[in-house]
């Protein structure tokens, strides 16, 4: 009877004994605290990471120069050589020859360059009421006044862009027109520098302000060909 009371009891004792061991190792506080300083410096380092920065700074002050520098080149330069300041260019210049002494040029021919080459706006005002009006009070002056010779050109220019039809006025802007105008341009430069005799004489107080017109011509004339 006491034997069985007895190994009744220690069935019950190992029933609740506590486990014997667990198998879950668990790192020291003080390795986890080494591995995360060893993995951090090698992650970060301070000195490398300043000079990685003063690197990209450097070269994005460059390359923004450059842009900065590049874009002002564009900026400055394109609107020198645009189209609508070329045509003022060779209005000022047919309208400086029409008006010019000491030069021996059939100025005639100035009148259809100027039509050819003259802004749009100026051909519109010709053409619109305004220019209709000038022409007409022109005319009625002409015919009871004399005009002045160097107004001749001026009013035979109006009345020719007037009366100018669609198909002429249609090739101002494209190839054939700047292939006239360079032909024309051509051939008062060969008429003014010829009967100048020798190109010192061209520049000359009573003919540079033609000679400049002329020269103003002709590269504007270069200009829109290419």
């Amino acid at each position: 009877m006491a034997s069985l009371c007895l190994s009744s009891s220690r069935i019950v004792s190992l029933h609740h004994q506590k486990p014997f061991l667990s198998l879950q190792l668990r790192p020291r506080p003080s390795a986890l605290s080494g591995l995360g300083h060893a993995t951090s410096s090698l992650c970060f380092n301070p000195l490398r990471s300043s000079a990685d920065r003063r690197r990209t700074a450097t070269v994005l002050t460059k390359v923004e120069k450059r842009r900065k520098r590049g874009s002002s080149v564009v900026c400055y330069a394109a609107p020198m050589l645009s189209v609508h300041n070329l045509q003022w260019i060779s209005t000022i210049s047919c309208v400086a020859l029409m008006f010019a002494r000491g030069t021996g040029i059939h100025k005639s021919f100035v009148v259809p360059l100027f039509a050819l080459q003259a802004p749009l706006g100026i051909v519109s005002w010709m053409k619109g009421e305004y220019g209709i009006w000038a022409a007409f009070l022109a005319l009625l002056t002409r015919l009871f006044f004399s005009f002045p010779g160097e107004l001749e050109l001026p009013f035979i220019a109006l009345l020719l862009v007037i009366v100018a039809p669609y198909q002429v006025m249609s090739i101002r802007g494209k190839q054939e027109g700047a292939i006239l105008s360079l032909a024309i341009s051509c051939f008062l430069a060969f008429q003014h520098f010829s009967r100048a005799g020798s190109l010192q004489k061209a520049f000359d107080q009573n003919s540079v302000i033609a000679t400049v017109a002329i020269i103003g011509v002709a590269v504007v004339s270069f200009l829109f060909l290419i």
